[in-house]
């Protein structure tokens, strides 16, 4: 069951932001940068906009950190393998990008059982 936690709706909405909080994951997705990497790129990809860059690094002894950013938005992850825990973030101010639908997509990739997700609403 993901949980949802909607923050106050801002009548000027630049954009919307989910902060996953991804528990009880599959430990071996975690600590993989390879399959991380293309999991967050597709993702990306439904702005239906080419990825501008990423980078991720894969830490020592285990875990991984990952930013891949197109032209208004980002998803990003740092995983804890040894916790079974990933914390993500997806920002867009494209309404192409459906925020939920790449939430599940993710929740799925890494087997998160435990997920929950807050949504905030971005503006001036």
């Amino acid at each position: 069951m993901v949980l949802y936690v909607h923050e106050e709706k801002n009548m000027n909405n630049l954009g919307k932001q989910y902060i996953l909080d991804l528990k009880d994951c599959d430990r071996d997705m975690l600590d993989n940068l390879e399959a991380l990497k293309a999991t967050l790129t597709s993702v990306m990809r439904q702005t239906q906009e080419e990825p501008l860059g990423e980078s991720f690094y894969q830490f020592t002894p285990q875990g991984v950190s990952g930013l891949v950013l197109a032209k208004g938005a980002h998803v990003c992850i740092h995983t804890w393998p040894e916790n079974n825990y990933a914390a993500m973030d997806i920002f867009t101010h494209n309404d192409k990008f459906d925020l939920e639908t790449a939430s599940k997509q993710i929740i799925e990739k890494l087997g998160s059982k435990t997920p929950s997700i807050t949504e905030i609403e971005r503006g001036a």
